[in-house]
C-alpha cells in the first residue's frame, strides 16, 4: 500500500523544495538545511535545548548572524547562531558544519590558484579539477576561472579604505624567477586596526624595486586608497622602511618592534653569562609604565654596562628609544601593539602555502597567492572578535 502523506508528517521544507523546483531549488534547500544543522550544533554546544533548565548549561542562544556563503551550488544566505558564553574565557563557538563547507570551497580555490601559480599546464589543472569537482571541467572554465579569481584579488587590493589608528607593517622575500636568474622578491603586507577594534590586511605588495622606493610607493598606495587616521605605525627596522614612513607619514609615530630589538640586543653582548641579565634589564625598561619611566631606566642601563660592555651601551643607547614609542598610547593598547608577532604568525601561514611552489616564475603569480591567503584571513577577522577597545582614542 502506497504511504500517503499526513498533516501529522509533514514534508521537510527542504525536501518541498527540491520536490517543487528540481536542481533550482538547490541552493535553497541546502541553505534550510545548514541553518537547522547549525542550531542543532548550538543546542549541543550549550547542553541545552531552547529554553531548557539544565545545571550543565554552557551559554545562550544569542540570536544569529548573517553571512553569504559561495558554494558551487550557489550563494547561500545563512544565518550563523551567535553564543554568549557562560566562561568569558573559553573560545567562542564556531559552527563546525559551516566551516567545514567554507573549507571545502576555499580548498578548491586554493588548489586552482596554487596549480596557476606554479605553472601546471591547462590540461592538468583540468585533470585534477575534475577530481575535485566530480565532473569534467574544459580549458575554458579553467582559464576563465583564474580571470576571475584575479579580478577578485584586485578588487580586494583597491578596495576603499577608513580610520586606521594604527598600523603594522612587515616584510618577508620568496624566490622568483626574473630575467633567466632567481631574485629575491619583497613581499609587503600591512595590518590596520580599525576604529571599530577589528584588524584588518589593508593590503599587499610585490616587487623587486629597491627597499625604500617600493615601501614609499605601497604607504602611498594605502594613503591614495583612503587610509587616514593613523597614530602609531608598528614594524621591524626594514631596510628603506623608516625613511618611507618619515616621508609618507611624517609626524605619526613610529614604534620598532620590542621582540626584534631584544633579540637583536644579543649580537652585543660580550659574555653569554651577561645574556639573562642584559635581556632582563631590557624588559623592564620596555614595561615602564611611562615614556619618562623608561628613559630614566635606559640612562641607569647604559650607564651600568658602558665599562663592561661598551658596544652593548652605545647599541642600547642609540636602538632603545625606537622602542619604546608605544609607550605614546593607552596602556590597555600597549601590549598587543608593542610588537609585529601577529603579522609574523601570518607570514608563517603564508610561508606554508608558498614552500609548495618553492620558486614563481614571476611577481605576479605570487601575488596572487598571497593575495587569496590574506583575503581570507582579513574576512576572518572582520567578522571576529574585536581586537581592541578603542574607547577614547
Amino acid at each position: 500500500m502506497a504511504h500517503q502523506p499526513t498533516d501529522s508528517n509533514p514534508t521537510h521544507p527542504a525536501v518541498k523544495l527540491l520536490f517543487e523546483n528540481g536542481f533550482e531549488g538547490l541552493a535553497d534547500a541546502l541553505t534550510i538545511l545548514m541553518n537547522e544543522a547549525m542550531s542543532i550544533e548550538r543546542d549541543c554546544y550549550l547542553q541545552a535545548a531552547p529554553h531548557q533548565r539544565t545545571s550543565s548549561r554552557r551559554g545562550y542562544a544569542n540570536g544569529f548572524k548573517p553571512k553569504t556563503v559561495a558554494t558551487r551550488s550557489g550563494s547561500l544566505s545563512l544565518r550563523v547562531p551567535q553564543v554568549r558564553d557562560l566562561d568569558e574565557g573559553v573560545e567562542s563557538f564556531y559552527p563546525q558544519s559551516l566551516e567545514r563547507g567554507i573549507r571545502s570551497e576555499r580548498a578548491l580555490k586554493l588548489a586552482v590558484a596554487e596549480m596557476y601559480v606554479q605553472g601546471v599546464s591547462t590540461r592538468k589543472v583540468q585533470a585534477i579539477t575534475e577530481k575535485l569537482c566530480g565532473h569534467q571541467v574544459s580549458s575554458m572554465q579553467v582559464s576563465r576561472a583564474a580571470k576571475l579569481l584575479d579580478e577578485e584579488l584586485e578588487a580586494w587590493r583597491t578596495r576603499a579604505l577608513e580610520e586606521c589608528p594604527y598600523l603594522v607593517l612587515d616584510a618577508r622575500y620568496e624566490k622568483v624567477r626574473h630575467g633567466g636568474a632567481v631574485r629575491d622578491c619583497a613581499v609587503l603586507i600591512a595590518l590596520g586596526v580599525r576604529k571599530d577594534g577589528k584588524r584588518s590586511i589593508l593590503g599587499v605588495s610585490v616587487s623587486l624595486s629597491e627597499a625604500e622606493v617600493h615601501w614609499r610607493e605601497f604607504l602611498k598606495s594605502l594613503q591614495d586608497r583612503g587610509l587616514h587616521g593613523v597614530k602609531l605605525i608598528t614594524s621591524d627596522n626594514h631596510a628603506g622602511l623608516k625613511k618611507a614612513v618619515q616621508a609618507r607619514f611624517g609626524g605619526t609615530l613610529w614604534h620598532r618592534c620590542q621582540f626584534h630589538l631584544q633579540q637583536n640586543s644579543m649580537a652585543y653582548v660580550p659574555k653569554r653569562s651577561m645574556q639573562a641579565q642584559v635581556s632582563s634589564d631590557i624588559r623592564q625598561i620596555f614595561r615602564a609604565n611611562s615614556r619618562a619611566d623608561a628613559d630614566e631606566m635606559l640612562r641607569r642601563a647604559v650607564s651600568s654596562y658602558a665599562q663592561k660592555a661598551p658596544k652593548l651601551a652605545a647599541w642600547m643607547e642609540e636602538n632603545i628609544p625606537e622602542g619604546l614609542s608605544v609607550l605614546e598610547i593607552p596602556p590597555s593598547h600597549r601590549t598587543r601593539m608593542r610588537t609585529t608577532n601577529g603579522l609574523e604568525r601570518l607570514n608563517k601561514e603564508i610561508k606554508r602555502r608558498t614552500r609548495v611552489a618553492t620558486l614563481f616564475p614571476n611577481e605576479e603569480s605570487l601575488l596572487r597567492l598571497v593575495s587569496a591567503i590574506l583575503v581570507e584571513t582579513s574576512d576572518e577577522w572582520e567578522t571576529g572578535k574585536t581586537y581592541l577597545l578603542m574607547e577614547g582614542i
